[in-house]
């Protein structure tokens, strides 16, 4: 087949890129959008009165690559928990395999359940790898994810994980406030030293890490801290900010050990239970979060949030372009 009936087939069936939200963070996925020029695509979400989740897209979106934008975390203004939102996203992957797309992506910034990826007690679920499992069975051909609480949970799936950080966007944004001291970066565990010491070495820090115990799940327990404090600002940094139980204990446990100042930096602000009275009694002069998740409202006046919109999408217009998506991050993006 030659001649112009073969370049208007190669022209009607160019690839095409389609992005839809699901209902735990629109405000996100419509930033990304904006970002990549294309427009959210029409999809019909609703909850029936027996709290079952159901989705229809409301346009063809056979041979599209087709990305739906979900972290799997709760959204008080839409009414969607964190079950809810899992549930969703796997819903509308096997309507959007069920409807022909070329491909589907979960672009799921917040992967929820990240924290349950061992068993820490005997008969307890690796709940973390049975959300990869239920993601690949719904029909995903990969899940671009952000920040993972630990590199290994990659090894759960069978698809492509595309890892993203915000490291970099919360170094920059560190780096440039003028401080009056010397900064120090706190790693709030052993786990976190090389992800630290990196973001140390971008904005030209010393580290230090504190020697934390867990005696319950989400209790903490600082004994000492491992390097110098005195007199600088100090930046704790991690991955999560749950209900700011452990931040606030490792704030005040910088602060004692001489501490000018304590700030804290993290990728993923959950804020759920206690956080904004944890948050408000901690002595912290700044809470740093991207909108991996959806913020809270009213959002504590502590917390500062930046938007992580633009390295999602840079990454997502890599993967449909079938670019690499570490270029987008100086290769920095699995410093585990």
């Amino acid at each position: 087949m030659t001649g112009p009936l073969l370049t208007s087939m190669s022209t009607r069936h160019a690839k095409r890129m389609m992005v839809f939200s699901g209902r735990a963070h629109p405000a996100l996925a419509e930033q990304i959008a904006e970002r990549m020029g294309v427009g959210l695509g029409p999809v019909t979400l609703k909850t029936f009165s027996n709290g079952e989740v159901y989705a229809r897209f409301g346009e063809s979106i056979r041979g599209a690559d087709v990305f739906i934008v979900q972290p799997i975390c709760a959204n008080d203004d839409t009414g969607v928990s964190t079950n809810d939102a899992l549930m969703e996203l796997l819903v509308m992957i096997d309507a959007a395999v069920g409807a022909s797309a070329h491909r589907v992506i979960a672009v799921c910034p917040w992967y929820g359940y990240s924290r349950q990826d061992k068993k820490s007690a005997p008969r307890e679920p690796i709940s973390a790898r049975l959300v990869a499992r239920m993601l690949e069975a719904a029909g995903a051909d990969r899940v671009l994810a952000m920040d993972l609480h630990a590199g290994q949970l990659q090894g759960f799936f069978r698809i492509p994980v595309d890892h993203m950080t915000a490291l970099t966007l919360l170094a920059d944004h560190i780096a440039a406030i003028p401080f009056e001291q010397e900064v120090v970066i706190v790693s709030p565990d052993a786990g976190r030293v090389k992800l630290n010491k990196r973001f140390a070495d971008r904005i030209g820090a010393d580290l230090a890490i504190l020697d934390k115990e867990r005696p319950a799940q989400q209790e903490a327990r600082v004994g000492r801290i491992i390097g110098e404090v005195e007199g600088r600002t100090a930046v704790i940094l991690d991955d999560i900010i749950d209900t700011a139980g452990t931040l606030k204990v490792a704030a005040e446990a910088v602060l004692e050990a001489g501490a000018a100042q304590v700030l804290a930096a993290a990728t993923h602000g959950i804020f759920s239970g206690r956080a904004a009275e944890n948050l408000a009694a901690a002595p912290l002069e700044r809470v740093v979060v991207t909108d991996t998740v959806m913020p809270p409202n009213p959002l504590p006046s502590k917390v500062e949030v930046l938007t992580c919109a633009q390295l999602l999408a840079d990454s997502m217009g890599h993967i449909f372009r079938n670019d690499s998506v570490s270029a987008v991050f100086e290769g920095q993006n699995h410093a585990f």
